[in-house]
Order: C-alpha cells, then structure tokens, then sequence
C-alpha cells in the first residue's frame, strides 16, 4: 500500500477498511501487537505521503481506517500514542474544506482520541483503583 499508483493505493486502503468494517476483520486485526502495528505502520507511512500528495480520495480511506480502529478499546489506547501528527494538526484542512463527511469523521476521531471522552472511565479507573488500593491495604494489615 505504500508504493504503486494512486489507485492500486486507493484500492488496497478500500480493502483493509473493508476488513476493518467487519467486526470479525477489526477483532482480528486488534488481536495482537504485531497485527495492530503492522497496519498502524502502513496507515502512518501513508499519512505522511499524503502530507506531500495531497490525494484527497486516499486521505478519506485512511482517515475511516483510522477511526474504525478506534471503536476497539486496545487500539484507541494505542492510537492516542501513535496517531500522527498530521492528522492531529491542520494539515489536511484546507484540502478537507470540501470534504465535510471526511472532515465529521477526522474530527470524531479526534474526540474519540481525546481524554475529554474517557472523563467518565477515568473517574470510573480512579475509583476502582482506590478501591483495588484500599482493599489491597486491607490485606496488608490483617
């Protein structure tokens, strides 16, 4: 997916978004490290010669891989790591300007990304680790 024409590039990124789109093919994928690394590999190379190319068609498959990624719970943690920084800062806006689905999608992803959508699971991990603390202290004593 790296090398080759714009299309045989497009057509390899519909494919693994298709995979993606599966439930079976994202849980695959996520399964392992190696597996979610060698996607996240090729997806951030491409973002990156995107940055240079601008191929608007190929940004938007990328961009929805990206954020099918994101509905697993392993691979968001992960991609609020590694998610690159062109597709944090703005610079693809001005050739998404007239893209608004891609746009919703990238920024949605970006939300996803955010610590301000686990505000609720983080307060619920804090109090769980206080009480995994305190009920570990507990034992302690005894």
């Amino acid at each position: 997916m790296e090398t080759g024409s714009e299309l045989s590039k497009t057509v390899a990124i519909f494919i693994v978004q298709r995979i993606l789109l599966d439930e079976t093919g994202l849980a695959y994928i996520c399964q392992t490290y190696e597996r979610f690394y060698a996607v996240g590999t090729v997806l951030s190379n491409m973002v990156f010669q995107l940055v240079d190319t601008l191929a608007v068609r190929l940004l938007k498959h990328v961009i929805k891989c990206y954020f099918r990624l994101s509905d697993n719970a392993r691979a968001r943690e992960a991609l609020r790591q590694c998610l690159p920084e062109p597709l944090r800062d703005a610079t693809f806006a001005h050739v998404l300007k007239d893209d608004p689905n891609t746009k919703r999608c990238l920024s949605q992803l970006l939300f996803a990304l955010s610590d301000t959508s686990n505000t609720t699971n983080a307060n619920a991990n804090a109090n769980a680790g206080v009480a995994l603390t305190s009920n570990n202290n507990a034992g302690l004593a005894n």
